[in-house]
């Protein structure tokens, strides 16, 4: 089914934070762009929904592609649209998070040069919003735990 529309329409991604436990602290896997805006730059992984896809489906495909890591149980945490955060179009990003207990290490693919864990207290500077987004997850995470906490 094809419309057409006489206004400008956002593009859809879709990023995923991965968290795991270790015994020094809390990591996050990212990916080292391997093309523009922002080629060799830190990143979540993620990319552009498909257009038969749920977002969800496509959080998974993401990080399955860009980093071989395999998550079926990721939760939407909150959606970032300010305009100019992709210099490529009005981009709006829907973010998923999950945790990582198999430990498995990546493998960089698709359109990422690499991928690995960074410490959450020791970030590389970020494409997009990522550290934005990274930093609201964390209160976000940690407001949760201490909730649970109370109970």
């Amino acid at each position: 089914m094809t419309y057409t529309y006489e206004y400008p329409r956002p593009c859809v991604t879709v990023d995923v934070a991965m968290i795991r436990q270790s015994e020094n602290g809390d990591e996050i896997l990212l990916i080292q762009r391997a093309n523009p805006p922002f080629e060799g730059m830190w990143a979540l992984p993620g990319g552009f929904i498909d257009m038969e896809e749920d977002l969800v489906e496509a959080a998974i495909r993401e990080l399955k592609e860009e980093t071989g890591i395999v998550s079926t149980q990721l939760k939407q945490f909150k959606t970032y649209g300010a305009p100019g955060r992709d210099p490529r179009a009005r981009t709006i990003t829907v973010v998923y998070y999950g945790f990582d207990s198999l430990n498995a290490p990546p493998t960089a693919s698709d359109d990422a040069k690499n991928a690995q864990w960074f410490f959450l207290h020791n970030l590389p500077p970020m494409a997009f919003d990522h550290n934005k987004i990274l930093h609201d997850l964390i209160e976000h995470l940690s407001i949760e735990k201490t909730k649970s906490q109370n109970i």
